[in-house]
């Protein structure tokens, strides 16, 4: 670890161990074809990705004390394109369910959407308007377990229809083995039940009590879990709007962020607030 002084988003000792053998194996896996081990450490360029994703700054606005936008981008984008965030995530959330006494994956999940502006750089190709919400922009899906903890992850255009996210993340889900149950509101339709089914999944459409019209946001019982993990979300600057060329590092970022979120709640240390 460097001498700087530290960012409330840097990893605390504690936190690096838990990522520390995940990222140690790749590089091992991928030596310099010269042999020379690089100039920045791991640690410090994971630094970088988490700093970038609290405070949502640019590219070329890293701070000078961190490795640099070309070292930095360079293992974003090579750890989102070989899914090693994907491998990070799940050996923390496995942890987090093991702690809590649950089997290591769940077997049931909860899918929900949430759009999001687009900056003027994202390609209009890969944006839309969701007319639902008034948003122009992205939608990002995700299905997370009932600890609220991110098992797949989809980014699509905003005018892209639930259906779309739905059988996007059953179908990424449903090699787990475990998963059998399915929840999801009203937006979802008889599309994603019947994709469900066809990959072993039960999918349950969640309804609205009618009581509840007119009365604002009441929780539904276990959906609400999916609610507070999109709000967790939007702790991370750069997951306010959607920055990112590409769907998959907006997905990426997703879920460097839950890393943060997980890695934070193993240790017993806490996510500041914008404020705090």
């Amino acid at each position: 670890m460097s001498d700087r002084k530290p960012y409330k988003s840097d990893l605390s000792d504690e936190r690096w161990a838990l990522i520390e053998p995940v990222i140690s194996a790749w590089k091992a896996d991928h030596p310099s074809p010269t042999g020379h081990q690089g100039r920045y450490e791991m640690r410090e360029i994971v630094n970088a990705i988490l700093y970038q994703g609290r405070t949502g700054c640019q590219w070329d606005y890293l701070p000078h004390d961190l490795p640099p936008k070309s070292a930095v981008y360079y293992y974003f984008a090579a750890w989102r394109d070989d899914v090693t965030d994907v491998k990070i995530n799940d050996l923390l959330r496995w942890q987090v369910r093991e702690k809590a006494g649950r089997s290591e994956d769940p077997s049931l999940v909860v899918i929900d959407t949430q759009s999001v502006h687009a900056a003027v750089n994202v390609p209009a190709t890969t944006t839309g308007k969701d007319a639902a919400k008034k948003v122009a922009g992205r939608k990002r899906g995700v299905a997370v377990d009932v600890l609220g903890l991110v098992i797949a992850v989809t980014v699509l255009a905003a005018s892209d229809h639930d259906n779309a996210f739905g059988t996007a993340l059953l179908g990424q889900v449903a090699p787990i083995d475990s998963i059998k149950k399915a929840l999801v509101d009203q937006g979802f339709k008889k599309t994603v039940v019947e994709y469900g089914a066809m990959v072993g999944i039960d999918v349950e459409i969640v309804e609205r009590n009618p009581a509840d019209k007119g009365t604002g946001f009441v929780p539904q019982a276990k959906r609400w879990i999916v609610e507070q993990t999109l709000g967790i979300l939007m702790l991370f600057r750069r997951l306010v709007r959607d920055y990112e060329s590409r769907p998959k590092s907006s997905e990426s970022r997703v879920r460097w962020a839950m890393i943060d979120v997980i890695a934070r709640r193993l240790t017993g240390q806490t996510t500041p607030t914008w404020r705090g």
